[in-house]
């Protein structure tokens, strides 16, 4: 089993840490390799996503990603940003459906803020079409206005597109998914609007008619960003596409008590796959051990479970992260009186104690 890592930039290198010593602790055996990505990468070679590390990445069985960004590349071009570096992995790996689930520990009830009986039992898997999209879409760029409000006037432009196939491919992913939990799958679209969603509303409600086992229901994403506020345990799997997905599993993630919280998977057709917290890079808390690193804990369990083909070590490390939980023990992002106060590296050396207890 090959891992690549790539802890990227501000809090990445310190929570992929605490992942890596996790999994230095289990009955496995690991080949792994690090290299720069991200602003990292930058600095040292001149680009987000230098060439031996994508190739790194393509030959791994799995990636483990950290975050990317910092504001001081900001004024960057933008092909030289940190954050295209996980675009070009998206986008050279193939990696098209994005899992996020976002799960509200009972330990975590009043860490929400929601109130208790809202987020109590919550457990939502959110699929994330991650290879298309307004993000992808050609033609896009600057230019002087020919027509419109403005003739004569600069003007920005974006293209959201979808194919036949790409929506295809991530609705039976939402529906195989269902499938193994409460057979509910609900497609979040813009159908009112945008024929782009028309298109993904109707090849949906197509793909639904080969899952009659399932209930497939539609919702327009403002509702949805409206129901997941008001009654989000009403939800079991959503399947949207990448603009949509991006943002409605960030909303979902403050369900939970927490964002750092929240582990991802974003998968290709052959199970190979890019792990990661659902978070940023965090660069205002950068290097003072407060980060919360459960998120890349619980990615790097999700990563044995889809890619690695280890999901007994994975439920270990779920259950670990239970445990530590049941102690009381907490990061500041998901602290609260009463709880014992602790920092990233007393967090992943409290996950290793459990896992070896």
């Amino acid at each position: 089993m090959k891992i690549a890592i790539l802890p990227g930039d501000g809090i990445g290198t310190e929570i992929v840490a605490e992942a890596v010593k996790v999994l230095n602790v289990l009955d496995l055996t690991f080949e792994t390799e690090t290299a720069l990505v991200g602003g990292a990468a930058f600095e040292a070679h001149g680009h987000p996503l230098p060439e031996a590390t994508l190739k790194l990445a393509k030959d791994a069985d799995a990636v483990l990603f950290g975050a990317v960004g910092d504001w001081k590349y900001d004024k960057l071009d933008r092909p030289l940003r940190p954050e295209q570096a996980i675009l070009g992995l998206r986008k050279n790996l193939g990696l098209f459906a994005n899992f996020r689930p976002a799960i509200c520990y009972p330990q975590l009830v009043d860490a929400s803020s929601l109130k208790r009986e809202l987020v109590s039992g919550l457990d939502i898997l959110i699929i994330r079409e991650l290879t298309g999209d307004i993000y992808f879409g050609q033609p896009r760029g600057r230019r002087v206005s020919p027509d419109g409000h403005f003739p004569g006037a600069e003007e920005a432009f974006d293209t959201m597109r979808y194919s036949r196939p790409e929506i295809e491919r991530i609705a039976h992913v939402a529906f195989q998914a269902a499938r193994k939990r409460s057979k509910r799958v609900t497609s979040v679209d813009k159908a009112n609007v945008l024929e782009t969603f028309q298109f993904w509303k109707d090849i949906v409600t197509e793909v639904g008619l080969q899952y009659p086992d399932v209930e497939l229901d539609h919702m327009y994403v403002d509702n949805a960003a409206m129901q997941l506020v008001r009654a989000p345990k009403k939800f079991d799997v959503v399947v949207t596409g990448n603009m949509f997905g991006d943002i409605l599993s960030d909303a979902a993630a403050m369900l939970t008590g927490s964002i750092g919280m929240l582990p991802s998977a974003s998968l290709n057709d052959k199970n190979q796959g890019l792990y990661e917290p659902s978070h940023g890079s965090a660069p205002d808390i950068a290097g003072k051990g407060v980060a919360n690193p459960l998120a890349t804990i619980l990615s790097a369990a999700m990563m044995l479970r889809f890619s690695l083909n280890q999901p007994e070590s994975a439920a270990r490390i779920e259950k670990a992260v239970d445990a530590v939980l049941s102690q009381g023990l907490r990061t500041p992002d998901i602290h609260s009186e009463g709880m014992t106060q602790v920092g990233t590296a007393a967090m992943g050396d409290a996950v290793v104690r459990a896992l070896t207890a």
